[in-house]
């Protein structure tokens, strides 16, 4: 897979050698650049979602969603002890400090990649957003993306439509990442999580990318309007 090189793809690049290093699968390896400066990077072979409306059926599934936060948990575990090179820059901005993962920051269905053959989940691609985080901030993206908790007409779009049984799903994914936080103060997390995804976007300045930075304002609006026994 050949890709444009950016300003943090060096960072990136070491961190893609580090989950190689340690046998994290699941992300693609590093193999090096062409003759045009693109980034080369081996491929994740399986089932995307791309542009297909509604999503496959897999993107909703118990078992996606259950090996989705074992992935996580173990990109978190294995980021723990490492520490970036000096003066590494990431897409966010965010420095390195102890206490600190790396996360994905982008692990939702549009950059997983399935195995329906077997039903397992392959990996993910498009690293470009990884960075420091937090394994909260990491984990609330997720949550947003796969149980779903993004607005109701996003997701209604995608074909999710099971609304009450989303306090069951979020279960399953923070069971299967091993969540050990106070799950009543996820939900704030996770609209958190959605007002920055509005922010970072409203930045940018892009009028066509507007109404995405308003589905995440919604989003957020929907999470707080939750009550307090959907997050326990």
């Amino acid at each position: 897979m050949h890709r444009p090189a950016s300003p943090w793809t060096p960072a990136v690049h070491e961190l893609l050698r580090h989950l190689d290093a340690v046998g994290f699968t699941g992300a693609p390896r590093v193999l090096g650049f062409d003759e045009r400066g693109r980034e080369v990077l081996s491929w994740l072979d399986g089932d995307t979602i791309g542009e297909r409306r509604p999503w496959p059926s897999w993107a909703f599934s118990d078992e996606a969603l259950e090996q989705v936060g074992a992935w996580l948990r173990r990109l978190h575990d294995v980021t723990a002890g490492w520490e970036p090179p000096p003066g590494a820059v990431w897409l966010s901005g965010r420095p390195w400090q102890p206490g600190l993962v790396v996360g994905h920051h982008d692990a939702s269905p549009f950059n997983a990649v399935w195995d329906a053959g077997v039903g397992r989940l392959v990996g993910f691609v498009d690293w470009d957003t990884a960075g420091p985080s937090s394994r909260e901030l990491d984990l609330a993206f997720t949550a947003l993306t796969w149980v779903p908790l993004h607005a109701r007409a996003v997701v209604e779009a995608q074909g999710f439509t099971a609304f009450d049984d989303r306090p069951r799903r979020l279960r399953l994914l923070l069971d299967a990442y091993g969540y050990e936080g106070d799950r009543a103060a996820f939900g704030p997390a996770v609209a958190a999580r959605a007002r920055l995804n509005a922010a970072v976007i409203a930045r940018l300045g892009i009028d066509a990318l507007r109404p995405i930075a308003a589905d995440f304002e919604q989003a957020a609006r929907e999470i707080e309007a939750l009550p307090s026994t959907f997050w326990t």
